[in-house]
């Protein structure tokens, strides 16, 4: 696995890998269906304005379309609502997470347990390289809430979030960046659920749709290994963000025919979510790719 091979991400893995992924999608299905038979009812009451959260900062909704061209300011809505949520569905790690769940080289690959993990700030390597991956930045604010109680905010929950370079590489498994271990952080929820990470705006490498990886643990004593985890998921980026970015920025020239060949239907991650699964997984983004971008996303967890 020293090769970066990111359009192999479900492929060439071995049975255990692949029955991992078939085991996590069963598990999303379950949850959409127990949702729509379980809550179905309370989300369309709440949708009319008879129920959901007091706090505003639990509040999902589906918004239309955005405008975005170049360098032009631009935004985009993913997921908000009026009170109500729903949880996450569960995805693949996939082969680069670096939570102790696999090897590189014959060795553990566990950034979890390495001083210095905890940032707000993933941009660059912590530890004996202090080098910073180039890219548009992203600030990206999760709110972490719990979906089997009206929403209300997750306090003291560890958040790790993980991606791709602006060209495709994820750090400490591509060969080339293998020393590097940017773009990868941990933070924990305040009381109000939020945690918030500065970044780049990752690529799109080949057999994949743009996204950003996610663990959530319950506290930051437990985020040291992969088996602690309540919630492992990704953020999908939205598409005309992703243009944007990739067509207007330097760095990113490969992700303009590697988006243009993907999309979130036929994406073997994100194919078989429901609408609703898809628009709480999108963050609502705003900014230009001269500036940067700044957005925030709602993260349910069935805890």
């Amino acid at each position: 696995m020293t090769d970066h091979d990111p359009g192999k991400e479900h492929h060439a893995h071995g049975l255990e890998f692949d029955l991992a992924v078939m085991n996590a999608r069963m598990q999303s299905r379950r949850k959409a269906l127990n949702w729509l038979l379980a809550g179905g009812t309370a989300a369309m009451v709440a949708a009319c304005g008879g129920g959901g959260s007091d706090s505003s900062s639990t509040t999902t909704s589906t918004s239309g379309s955005s405008s975005s061209s170049g360098s032009s300011g631009s935004s985009s809505s993913g997921s908000t609502s009026s009170g109500t949520c729903i949880a996450n569905a569960t995805e693949t790690q996939g082969p680069y997470p670096a939570d102790g769940s696999n090897t590189v080289n014959g060795m553990a690959s566990n950034v979890l347990n390495q001083s210095g993990v905890v940032r707000s700030d993933i941009r660059s390597s912590f530890g004996s390289s202090t080098t910073t991956a180039p890219g548009v930045p992203l600030t990206l604010t999760l709110n972490v809430v719990n979906s089997n109680t009206s929403c209300s905010a997750l306090s003291g929950y560890a958040v790790y979030i993980w991606h791709c370079t602006r060209d495709g590489q994820y750090s400490l498994y591509s060969s080339a960046i293998q020393n590097e271990n940017y773009l990868r952080g941990v933070q924990v929820t305040d009381a109000n659920g939020n945690v918030t990470f500065t970044t780049i705006f990752p690529g799109c490498y080949s057999g994949r749709y743009p996204h950003i990886h996610l663990e959530v643990y319950p506290s930051l004593a437990l985020a040291t290994l992969y088996t602690n985890r309540v919630l492992t998921s990704q953020m999908a980026l939205p598409r005309d963000i992703c243009s944007a970015v990739y067509s207007g920025a330097t760095g990113y020239s490969s992700s303009v025919s590697n988006l243009a060949a993907v999309t979130i239907a036929n994406d073997n991650v994100f194919g078989d979510n429901s609408t609703a699964q898809i628009a709480q997984m999108t963050p609502t983004l705003s900014g230009s790719v001269n500036e940067g971008f700044t957005g925030t996303i709602l993260v349910g967890v069935p805890a």
